[in-house]
């Protein structure tokens, strides 16, 4: 065995011990990744054993200097939702999961700056392919599908019953 390769295994033998990060630490690497709501943020912390406490510190301050923001949190949500093809009764659903009170759901549903039946029409465009005349079994997938994504009946309505004159421009 060569002396080069005597230290290169002495080197792999030697790892460093993980440092061990502080709860703020922790939950400051979280947010660096994508936002995080105060109640996911908190059960994340208590997941990795961080103490009650220390979760309640941790975020208090995060959210005080500005790093962890339930507004931001929720419109990122309802952007990212949206243009994923969910409706407003999904994402609101979604919303109070993450502990926001009903202000907090209406005031982020309000920038979506988008038609939500405009949104449910261009879905099923995208869906169910080139114009044709929906016959009722095709609406009744349309609506079922527009349903689990979260439409309301007024979207669901629109979008099951388009002419094929309202398929124009969908390849």
């Amino acid at each position: 065995m060569s002396e080069e390769n005597g230290q290169a295994g002495a080197r792999a033998g030697r790892r460093r011990k993980p440092v061990e990060q502080t709860p703020l630490q922790r939950a400051l690497g979280l947010l660096t990744r994508r936002e995080h709501s105060r109640r996911e943020l908190s059960r994340k912390l208590a997941s990795r054993g961080v103490e009650a406490a220390d979760v309640r510190s941790a975020v208090d301050r995060l959210a005080d200097e500005g790093w962890q923001s339930d507004t931001r949190f929720a419109e990122a949500l309802v952007r990212s939702r949206a243009s994923g093809g969910y409706g407003p009764l999904r994402i609101k659903a979604e919303l109070s999961t993450h502990g926001l009170d009903r202000e907090a759901i209406a005031a982020a549903m309000a920038t979506f700056d988008g038609d939500w039946t405009e949104t449910a029409c261009d879905l099923v465009r995208r869906r169910f392919g080139p114009a044709r005349r929906i016959e009722p079994g095709q609406a009744r997938k349309i609506a079922d599908f527009l349903i689990r994504r979260g439409f309301d009946a007024t979207a669901v309505r629109a979008a099951s019953q388009l002419e094929p004159e309202d398929w124009e421009g969908v390849a």
